[in-house]
């Protein structure tokens, strides 16, 4: 099992950008690719792409982002686009990535890791604590959490 950061390992990035466009197919693919390919040369620490690979398989992703497109952009940063390929889920095999995630948040300097999302009861697992609600430009609203590091 492996824990890819895309930016460290830019080989992965068109493997990254088509199983994030796959598992996120109600968001316009140009968004995963953009965000993808600039992120590689980033100057600053964000934002950061991840993949989990299991046996050369990708079954997993996440991101780690400025903001997720909600009115909270005084929070920051924001895990976002948690993805377990369905035959992997009920392992704990999101843990991993959420680790990178709250690992790489720390060590950029970051007191805290936030994530929006419309799940209860996951995110808690993991220590994360319900804030309140935010909003996003499409007229919907989603559950704010946040973990201290």
């Amino acid at each position: 099992m492996k824990v890819l950061s895309v930016r460290q390992n830019p080989e992965y990035k068109e493997k990254a950008i088509e199983f994030f466009q796959k598992s996120w197919s109600e968001i316009s693919p140009v968004i995963y690719e953009d965000c993808i390919s600039n992120s590689i040369n980033a100057e600053q620490s964000l934002p950061q792409w991840y993949l989990l690979e299991k046996d050369e398989e990708i079954i997993d992703c996440a991101g780690l982002i400025t903001n997720d497109f909600i009115s909270r952009m005084d929070l920051y940063p924001w895990l976002c686009a948690l993805f377990i390929n369905e035959d992997y889920r009920g392992n704990h095999y999101s843990e991993l990535l959420i680790n990178k995630a709250k690992e790489d948040t720390k060590d950029s300097g970051f007191k805290y890791l936030n994530l929006c999302t419309d799940y209860i009861g996951f995110y808690e697992k993991y220590d994360f604590k319900y804030i309140g609600q935010g909003y996003h430009p499409w007229e919907e609203e989603s559950r704010i959490y946040q973990i201290e590091l």
